[in-house]
């Protein structure tokens, strides 16, 4: 089965600096196989038969905390998962000079619709939508500043996903689907 393990808070801002060659051997060396990273913000492809995703997580944690030291929460989705994810962005979201769309992806205990109640979302500048592992979310870079979305930042449901931009989680489903062939 093909896994992307997406850490979160990783090489931002000069914290937390791990090297992605290092980290792929930390990988290898648990026993991935076929471990790809994609850029430097931790995300890492990899294939595994084996234990839950769940336990997976844990796996991969201690292993990135005997190795460099650091306490790193990891969400692990299969290439199934991300497909529904994807699937479920509009073809029209981007993130480019016009419009700013992410994925957030949830921790396991949170992933459910009612994380929705938890957000500010105006309903004029925001495209917010939920789908089992990720909040889509999509707005005017103009209108940035206006949106309820950046409240999350801070707050207790924000330490509890991991964010990438509609680009990137587009480009992980893709050489997850390379690998998957």
């Amino acid at each position: 089965m093909v896994y992307i393990a997406l850490l979160r808070g990783i090489n931002v801002g000069g914290k937390n600096k791990i090297d992605m060659k290092l980290l792929k051997q930390t990988f290898e060396q648990v026993g991935m196989n076929d471990v790809v990273t994609y850029i430097n913000t931790g995300n890492i492809i990899f294939s595994y038969i084996g234990p839950s995703k769940a336990e997976l997580s844990r796996i991969l944690e201690e292993a990135i905390h005997h190795d460099f030291g650091l306490q790193i929460k990891v969400v692990v989705r299969s290439v199934d998962d991300v497909r529904g994810i994807i699937n479920a962005i509009p073809d029209t979201w981007k993130n480019d000079k016009d419009m700013k769309s992410d994925v957030l992806f949830l921790w396991d205990e949170i992933d459910d619709e009612s994380v929705l109640t938890n957000l500010v979302i105006k309903p004029n500048i925001d495209n917010v939508k939920y789908v089992p592992g990720a909040i889509l979310w999509s707005v005017d870079k103009k209108n940035v500043t206006k949106s309820g979305m950046v409240k999350i930042i801070g707050s207790r449901l924000y330490k509890q996903v991991t964010v990438r931009n509609v680009n990137t989680a587009r480009k992980i489903y893709e050489l997850m689907q390379a690998q998957n062939s």
